[in-house]
Order: structure tokens, then C-alpha cells, then sequence
């Protein structure tokens, strides 16, 4: 029989909207081998790739009267070109061209009656350059059965791609007399799991940060009273349509890592009981890259004559990993953190922002960055992150950051040298704007995605992050 969705899976489905599509994407920028890079390699490569992860040829069937949760069946078919896209920038294709590109095709909904992905070869690109744009919905990749597209073509070594012998078969699709059968069934095995997985299906999910805060002792007391107190309002939060605008912005990792060494170097050390020197306030790259988008955020602000006093704070949900108890797996869960953008002084925003995250984590040892868990690729990661945003109740917080530690060493998709890397991170109802980044190589990469309507001025806000990193980087070395 053919594997049934989770709730939670399910719930992503039930809960996408017209002006809310709930699919996760990237957008890659690659330097050509010395042969070049073409749509039939393109096919070769995923069409090689995606025999090793099965959900990437299987859609959702629903069960009739959804007395379960929907299942998984092969696509009998499935057409792997309707899946691999070509398109084309007019030469030379610049970034903001790209930008909108991926801004109207982030926009539009997958379709259902179809495997959960698409993949756009875009050719054209200035120096020579093409990028391949992803998305995948969040009810395909839970980390376990299936991991996001971008993982699946792009590994550390470079080499062309030989099309391997197409002899996948799609397993006959079950009727729905067979469907209502195996949901019988379940019910009989597990009548109260599958009672609640068919409420959770129809009502929403249930808070997923309740079942991973139960498993994760200390933490769960620290991040449970953070979500008591609801969001503060903020322009962020305003009904969205169904359009977009998508704004790419690229920094050094080294400026962060700098601004970190600086402090690090310069800050009070205390004297534990045990005799060991250490910092009073732990300051880390990932805190630097807040209180970054802090000051971004507060100079945004300002630019739209927002009013800011001292106490203006702007919540962001930021995923974090956690252990789980002995033999268990990592599990990603919801650290919120108030982004003081009322506060003037850049250091000041930044210890704030390191007091926070350690509050968070202060007695769960087993608090660790989303890059710790492992045998996840950032975009699987960024995947898993969206899908906690979508989870969870919106009036806990004002937008989502996901910040994703990659590689720092060259990827490839077959010998084209990935130069970078940014994640597509979708809105949530009520949400105008998301920010995910990515470090890889040497480089931090943001992807900024966001209502077209509520944000028009888009573009200034990733200039702001531009600016906002270059003044933390001028009062540390001052």
C-alpha cells in the first residue's frame, strides 16, 4: 500500500492558499564547466538523481470523504521534462532581472495533480553565468523520506553527468475501494492516532513546537514562555496577495566572523566556580547576522517614517536544533527572538540580540545551530525551517529567518562550480516578508521574499543590510 502523509504533511497541504503557496525554494548561480551546461544534461543529472529519492516521481492522492490523511502513490505519468524548465534571460541577464524571474515563478502554486517540484535551468545570466531556480513543496520534504531537490543534484565533486537507463516502472496506482480499505484498517491498529491525524488534517496542524519542545527538556521551559507573550505589531504584519518580490543580496563571511573576533576579543571575562575563563555574554557569527538585520530592519523602518523609541522590537521566529533524548534524532524547533530595532547603537543591538538567543538555551546543553544536524544539506534545512514557520501560530511572531551555515568549500552540478546559493523562504497568511541565508564558500548569501504590495521597497531593505553590516563592522574596530 502506498505510504500515507503524516498530519503535519498533510496540514501543509490544507492549509495553502491562493495567496500563500507553501513551497520552499532556491536560487543557485553557477560558473559553466569548459564545455558548457545544457538543458539535456540538466534531465541526465536529475533524472539520475531522483532515482535515489522515490518521492520525487510520486504524487498526492487524496483518500474519498479524507477519512485519512492523503497518500503517496507514482505518478504513472510522469514526465520528467514538465518538471526540468528552460527558460532565458535577454543577454546580458542581470541580478534584479533574475530577481523577478524568481519573484513571479515563486508566486505561482505547484500543481497537485503532479509530483511536488519544479526546476528551472535560466540561461543568459551576465558573465556567462546560468542559475537553476527550485521549489518544492513543504509536504515533501520532511528530511526523512525525501530531502530538497537542490541536495539531491548538487554533491562536492565535479564531473559530467552519463544518462543513466530509465527503468523505473510506477507501481499501479491503489483504487479508491483500496484507499478506503488500508484507512480501515489504520483505524483499527491505531484508532486514536489516526482520529487525531484526521483532525489535525482538516483543523491544521497541531503546534509542532509542542512535540518537539516535550522531548527536549531544559529548552522546552525557555522557549514555551516565549511564545505567552504575543508578537509586538509591525508594518510586517498586513494581508498579502498573491504576488511577489524576491531581492538577492550577497556579503563576506569573513565581515561577520570579524565583527565577532573583535568583540570576542574586547568583551568582560568572568571566572566560573570551576576556575574557567569565560565570556559573560557568548557573541557567535549567528548572532552577528541578527543583529545585522536588526539595524537593516530599523533603517528600513526609518526610511517609511516609523517611529522608533527604545522599546520597538520586532519578533523573529528563527529555527533552531536540538538533541533529542538518547538514540533519537535532532529536531528543528522555534527560538524567538525579540530583534531590538529600536535600540540606536549597533554594539548594543548585537549584545542584545547574543543575550536573547543565550536565554533561550541557557540549561539545554543540547541547543545546537540547524547545520549540526546530520546529513542535511542547508536547502534541506531551510526546508525543514519554512515548514516550523508554517507550523506554528503567526501571532507569535512577525516573520521568519532561517540562517543555514553551508559548506565552505566549492559544489558543483555536474562541472559547473556553484558560485552561490539563496533560499527562497515562502509567506505565511498575514506575513509580508521572509529572510533566509546561507553561508557558503566564503559567502553569506540572503534571499529576501516578500509581498509585492506591502513591500515595493524591497530593494532598500537589502541595500539596509548592506549598510547595517559595514556600521557593526566601523564601531568594532573603533
Amino acid at each position: 500500500m502506498a505510504d500515507r502523509l503524516s498530519s503535519l504533511d498533510a496540514s501543509f497541504l490544507y492549509l495553502e492558499q491562493a495567496t500563500t503557496p507553501l513551497h520552499v525554494g532556491s536560487v543557485m548561480i553557477f560558473e559553466p564547466g569548459p564545455d558548457g551546461f545544457s538543458y539535456e544534461l540538466l534531465l541526465d543529472l536529475v533524472g539520475n538523481r531522483i532515482s535515489y529519492v522515490p518521492r520525487y516521481r510520486q504524487r498526492v492522492r487524496e483518500v474519498p470523504g479524507r477519512v485519512s490523511p492523503p497518500v503517496w502513490v507514482d505518478d504513472e505519468d510522469f514526465d520528467l521534462s514538465y518538471h526540468v524548465r528552460r527558460s532565458a534571460l535577454p543577454r546580458p541577464g542581470t541580478v534584479a532581472q533574475l530577481e523577478e524571474f524568481v519573484a513571479r515563478i515563486q508566486a505561482r502554486a505547484l500543481d497537485r495533480d503532479r509530483p511536488l517540484w519544479e526546476i528551472y535551468l535560466v540561461e543568459g545570466l551576465e558573465r556567462g553565468r546560468f542559475a537553476l531556480v527550485t521549489k518544492t513543496h513543504e509536504a515533501l520534504v520532511d528530511g526523512q523520506n525525501a530531502v530538497d531537490l537542490t541536495q539531491v543534484i548538487v554533491d562536492a565533486d565535479p564531473g559530467r553527468e552519463v544518462a543513466l537507463p530509465r527503468l523505473w516502472r510506477p507501481a499501479k496506482a491503489p483504487s479508491d475501494m483500496e484507499l478506503l480499505a488500508a484507512a480501515a484498517v489504520d483505524v483499527l491498529r491505531r484508532p486514536t492516532e489516526v482520529a487525531r491525524g484526521v483532525r489535525d488534517a482538516v483543523t491544521g496542524v497541531r503546534s509542532i513546537a509542542t512535540q518537539a519542545l516535550s522531548t527536549v527538556g531544559d529548552v522546552a521551559g525557555v522557549l514555551a514562555r516565549s511564545v505567552t507573550r504575543p508578537a509586538p505589531s509591525s508594518p510586517l504584519n498586513r494581508p498579502i496577495g498573491a504576488h511577489r518580490r524576491y531581492v538577492m543580496v550577497e556579503s563576506d563571511l569573513a565581515a561577520y566572523q570579524a565583527v565577532r573576533n573583535r568583540v570576542a576579543a574586547a568583551e568582560d571575562l568572568q571566572e566560573s566556580p570551576d576556575g574557567e575563563i569565560t565570556p559573560v555574554t557568548s557573541i557567535t557569527v549567528h548572532a552577528v547576522v541578527l543583529a545585522t538585520i536588526t539595524g537593516a530592519l530599523r533603517t528600513w523602518l526609518m526610511t517609511r517614517g516609523e517611529g522608533m523609541g527604545g522599546a520597538e522590537k520586532i519578533r523573529a521566529m528563527v529555527p533552531l536544533s536540538v538533541a533529542g533524548r538518547e538514540g533519537e534524532s535532532g529536531l528543528v524547533v522555534p527560538c524567538f527572538i525579540d530583534l531590538p530595532v529600536g535600540e540606536p547603537r549597533p554594539m548594543m543591538r548585537l549584545h542584545q540580540v547574543a543575550y536573547d538567543m543565550q536565554q533561550q538555551v541557557e540549561g539545554g546543553a543540547s541547543a545546537r545551530s540547524l547545520a549540526s544536524l546530520g546529513g542535511y544539506a542547508p536547502t534541506t534545512l531551510h526546508s525543514l525551517g519554512s515548514r516550523l514557520g508554517s507550523a506554528i501560530s503567526r501571532r507569535m511572531f512577525n516573520l521568519v529567518i532561517t540562517n543555514v551555515p553551508g559548506p565552505q568549500q566549492p559544489l558543483y552540478a555536474a562541472d559547473a562550480q556553484l558560485e552561490s546559493t539563496y533560499p527562497v523562504i515562502p509567506l505565511a497568511k498575514g506575513q509580508a516578508l521572509t529572510i533566509g541565508l546561507t553561508s557558503y564558500d566564503g559567502k553569506v548569501c540572503f534571499g529576501l521574499n516578500a509581498d509585492r504590495d506591502a513591500m515595493p521597497d524591497l530593494d532598500v531593505l537589502g541595500q539596509c543590510i548592506e549598510d547595517a553590516l559595514a556600521e557593526l563592522a566601523h564601531e568594532g574596530a573603533a
